[in-house]
């Protein structure tokens, strides 16, 4: 395809999925995270197994300042990017909002939020300029309905799901599409994230459902970007087959077996 995707939270989960399926597409990836070593690592396996060209950045898209610096050196030395994937993002608590701590609230709202907005504010100039360019931000079912102990990631994922809408009005004009992508149940370290290592609490979350995976989420985009010239996917729903919402899913009872 010789296009040049940027990828935020490349280094694990549907992030990495995204770099893996788009490689194997022959895009050329720009991929973006906090864990540089992890980076790198993937950047040799890509480059190894599907012969593309892979650079990797290091940043926290929370520090705004950062976000600047590195979108300007990603410009300076690529000239622009054609497809923006907004990955980066995270839970953390699943405590009534009362019990929550305000730490949380603030990382999620940075995370998801501020930095989303930071990095496309940095980008989406030169796609006007080029009258060009594919803004994806991965959402989520939780931005369409809110569940108990996620007042606050809900709300997070809605302004993504408003943020895109808003964006995709003011480049009307143009030939930029803007796509939101809201899966549901997703088996990642998502929730391990979420409870903070706690691998037994994170297993439970994906106990009793066959939860998506993340080539699945990473496949919709594929097929968003994919798309002919005049076709626009503004917003795509991705569920398990075992949830209805976001927030019912039915879960089987193991059997219990004797010995």
């Amino acid at each position: 395809m010789n296009r040049t995707v940027l990828i935020t939270g490349a280094s694990s989960g549907i992030g990495r999925a995204m770099a893996q399926t788009f490689a194997a597409n022959g895009d050329k990836l720009i991929l973006l995270g906090r864990r540089l070593e992890r980076l790198e690592a993937l950047k040799s396996e890509l480059e190894s197994q599907f012969s593309i060209d892979v650079w990797v950045y290091q940043l926290d898209v929370t520090q705004i300042e950062a976000v600047k610096e590195v979108s300007s050196l990603i410009l300076a030395q690529h000239g622009s990017i054609d497809i923006l994937i907004n990955n980066a993002g995270l839970a953390l608590g699943l405590e009534p909002y009362q019990d929550s701590k305000l730490d949380d609230s603030l990382i999620m709202i940075d995370t998801n939020v501020r930095g989303l907005l930071a990095v496309t504010r940095q980008f989406l100039p030169k796609m006007v300029e080029k009258n060009q360019g594919h803004i994806i931000n991965i959402g989520s079912t939780a931005g369409i309905y809110a569940y108990a102990g996620a007042a606050v990631y809900a709300a997070t994922k809605a302004a993504v799901r408003f943020i895109s809408d808003g964006i995709r009005i003011d480049t009307m004009a143009s030939n930029i599409k803007v796509t939101t992508l809201q899966p549901g149940i997703v088996e990642t370290d998502f929730s391990q994230v979420r409870f903070k290592g706690n691998q037994e609490r994170a297993k439970s979350v994906y106990a009793g459902v066959e939860a998506l995976q993340a080539e699945d989420i990473a496949n919709c985009a594929l097929f968003v970007v994919n798309q002919p010239a005049h076709v626009q996917i503004s917003d795509m729903t991705i569920m398990a087959r075992q949830q209805a919402t976001g927030f019912l899913i039915h879960r089987e009872e193991k059997e219990n077996k004797h010995e």
